[in-house]
């Protein structure tokens, strides 16, 4: 297996509050093509601080692959999107990985794809 080194491609990290918020948001996401997959992880426990207190709730995880491209778009979009007041947005840089997946994630988010 081939690869490839920095090519500026990101996965994010967004939260959201139960499954049809997450399936609305991907939908979003993907019809828009700012992100070429979108996994969603249900039954997250998160404990966070929120307005001074502990707070503890199932949500369900976003895992977004995109481009550097795409990358303030989608973020822009999550936060225009979102019913959260202060929606998880988190970017990491995907430092290396499989040739193949990355060209398959920069093809997907171009304008006219029809992989």
């Amino acid at each position: 297996m081939k690869f490839e080194a920095l090519r500026m491609h990101h996965i994010i990290f967004v939260t959201a509050p139960e499954i049809g918020v997450a399936r609305k948001l991907a939908s979003g996401v993907l019809e828009n093509r700012l992100a070429a997959c979108v996994n969603l992880v249900p039954g997250v426990e998160s404990h966070y601080w929120w307005e001074g207190k502990v707070c503890q709730e199932s949500e369900v995880l976003m895992v977004l692959k995109t481009t550097q491209e795409k990358l303030a778009a989608l973020e822009a979009f999550v936060l225009a999107e979102h019913p959260y007041d202060t929606p998880e947005f988190v970017a990491l840089k995907i430092e290396a990985g499989s040739a193949r997946y990355l060209d398959w994630i920069s093809n997907s988010v171009s304008a006219g794809s029809n992989l």
